[in-house]
């Protein structure tokens, strides 16, 4: 079942709900630098909700957070952090539209698996952003690839640590609270 199967009241609070989940943990972690659980959650939402669900999320969650940064307002900036945002649930989407289990019989090897696609997607979002930064404040692209590498690190080796802890206990919870979405998955 698609998200688009429920009701429309269903529908618009797990879009609210996501949202705002991001919205607050992006407000919660503003103090430790590119740790960031929105993107978990973004691509969570697409794995089990679909991929229009997970863009829907990962836009509206940058609209909102990017307009009120604590690190200042940028429009460039936000167009490319809420479009780069879209890519997570998009391929949250894919990835849920497959055949097989969300979560696999071998909770460490999904758990890898998530975690690589977790790096790789935050891999790619940072030097998006970090060309689009170059671009919009006019520094030399190579110096602000190489400028952020301590920062992108940081991001992509924790987004890696938070999609290899928080994908299957998040797909199994959403199992049991909306049982009718009926999620793929094994259980224990």
């Amino acid at each position: 079942m698609d998200l688009a199967e429920l009701t429309p009241t269903k529908r618009a609070s797990i879009i609210a709900i996501l949202t705002a989940a991001c919205v607050a943990s992006n407000y919660a972690l503003v103090g430790v630098l590119n740790v960031k659980v929105m993107d978990v959650i973004v691509f969570i939402t697409g794995l089990v909700f679909g991929s229009m669900s997970g863009m829907m999320v990962g836009f509206l969650s940058w609209i909102v957070y990017g307009i009120v940064n604590p690190y200042g307002f940028s429009f460039p900036i936000l167009i490319a952090t809420a479009g780069m945002e879209t890519v997570y649930g998009f391929v949250g989407g894919l990835m849920g539209r497959r055949r097989g289990k969300l979560v696999e019989v071998n909770p460490i090897f999904t758990g890898i698996k998530y975690a690589i696609i977790g790096f790789i997607l935050t891999f790619v979002y940072d030097i998006v952003t970090n060309l689009v930064m170059a671009v919009t404040f006019g520094i030399d692209w190579s110096v602000a690839l190489i400028g952020g590498i301590p920062f992108a690190l940081v991001h992509e080796i924790s987004n890696a640590a938070l999609f290899f802890i928080g994908v299957i206990p998040s797909v199994r919870g959403i199992h049991r609270i909306i049982p009718e979405m009926k999620v793929n998955v094994k259980q224990e």
